[in-house]
């Protein structure tokens, strides 16, 4: 199993003439000792104007001065938002950032989450799949062809030579965002690399893997020519502690990061500057329901001591997940609490699953290549409210957006 770390540069209020400065460079500081401490990925998402809970609207900008501070560390866009961006210019920023890392960039795609993201772009919330698609057939030839044009229904694109071409060949490895479970499958159909969220239970993760990797082997249908990348992420609250009590106090970070992604999604575009959403939060969690939420939520995910880390993630390993990516940048969680973190982890609970990866690849090679058949699964028992649905749709269900957010251990 690999490990990565994750970024969304959450910015509570109240914030400082100097808050957003200080955001990124501690944020920088700690890939730089992710580096150095081990860890395989760190990715970094692309939001707009989501106050408070992402200010990272320019990845690619912070993952080439990561580039500059780290030397094997994979720089994971995850994702780029390819509706809010011309083709052509994402081809020429992933080669880029590919050539001055020497080659470890991971390419993440994505259709963005809200109208408050997509309207100002001139992009429909209803459009964004196909206009997802639409983008990947443009962008792909881009990073091998010498010229190439396009003639879509979202994207018309004349005869050029973008440049530059990325290092590696023929291009960063594809992944996809899976926030809805049910995309899981389309990204082992697509051949993507699948970027989600912790399952809720083993027996979730196991058929969700099972739905993955018998549509890449059995259903493969690539949306246009690239190389393929079988592999499935989970993202996980984290926070790693001497004890399951000190890991818990430093995480509350962990359910506003859920909580604000969750107001995004259920709220139509908010007045610039009108909702304190850190403010929000506190109210919320006073109340009963939101107090049994950030219960389950800091004592659910990879927070604890490492004893309690160690032993839920060899449930992860028995369901085959490639990569675990570990976010604890999140709400107020500090800068010294997080480098703490991850000191710990690296020391005491990595090195056992690092020494794993080799007989887990030997098992999904022998996936691959139908030496081993896994069982169909069916996978709508294990469908959630996921952080996508429509606050109408959740009211259909019975489920308030702060639940449906809501971490389960």
């Amino acid at each position: 199993m690999k490990f990565g770390i994750f970024y969304e540069l959450q910015l509570p209020r109240p914030w400082a003439e100097d808050s957003e400065y200080r955001l990124i460079q501690n944020a920088l500081s700690q890939v730089e000792l992710a580096d150095r401490l081990g860890y395989d990925y760190a990715w970094e998402v692309e939001h707009h104007f989501l106050e408070e809970y992402s200010h990272s609207s320019a990845p690619e900008v912070f993952l080439a001065a990561a580039s500059q501070r780290t030397k094997q560390i994979r720089l994971g866009h995850g994702i780029i938002q390819l509706p809010t961006n011309h083709p052509a210019r994402v081809a020429e920023r992933v080669s880029t950032l590919d050539l001055v890392s020497s080659g470890r960039v991971e390419f993440g795609i994505g259709e963005g989450s809200s109208v408050t993201e997509l309207h100002p772009f001139d992009r429909r919330f209803r459009d964004k799949r196909a206009i997802w698609e639409d983008a990947v057939r443009a962008i792909m030839p881009m990073f091998t062809r010498e010229s190439w044009s396009y003639e879509g229904e979202y994207f018309k694109f004349p005869a050029r030579n973008v440049l530059p071409k990325p290092y590696q060949k023929p291009h960063p490895p594809l992944w996809v965002a899976c926030s809805q479970l049910e995309t899981i499958q389309m990204a082992g159909q697509r051949g993507l690399g699948a970027l989600g969220f912790q399952f809720v239970s083993p027996e979730a993760a196991r058929a969700w893997m099972h739905a993955y990797y018998n549509a890449y082997v059995h259903h493969y249908e690539p949306l246009t020519e690239y190389q393929p990348n079988p592999n499935i992420a989970v993202v996980s609250g984290f926070m790693c502690a001497p004890t399951d009590e000190e890991a818990q106090r430093r995480a509350e970070g962990w359910t506003f990061f859920q909580f604000a992604l969750m107001f995004y999604n259920t709220h139509g575009p908010v007045d610039p500057g009108t909702v304190n959403l850190w403010d929000e939060y506190q109210a919320w969690r006073q109340t009963p329901k939101g107090q049994e939420a950030i219960q389950r939520g800091v004592s659910g995910g990879l927070i604890g001591s490492p004893e309690t880390i160690r032993q839920r993630l060899r449930k992860f390993a028995d369901s085959h997940v490639d990569q675990v990516i570990l976010l604890n940048q999140a709400g107020n969680n500090t800068h010294a609490d997080i480098c703490e973190s991850l000191e710990l982890f690296a020391k005491e609970v990595m090195p056992e699953f690092h020494e794993q990866d080799a007989e887990h690849q030997r098992w999904k090679q022998a996936v691959l290549n139908r030496e081993i058949e896994l069982e169909e699964i069916d996978t709508k028992p294990f469908w959630q409210p996921s952080n996508q649905t429509p606050s109408s749709k959740l009211k259909e269900q019975g489920v308030s957006a702060v639940e449906a957010a809501a971490p389960k251990a």
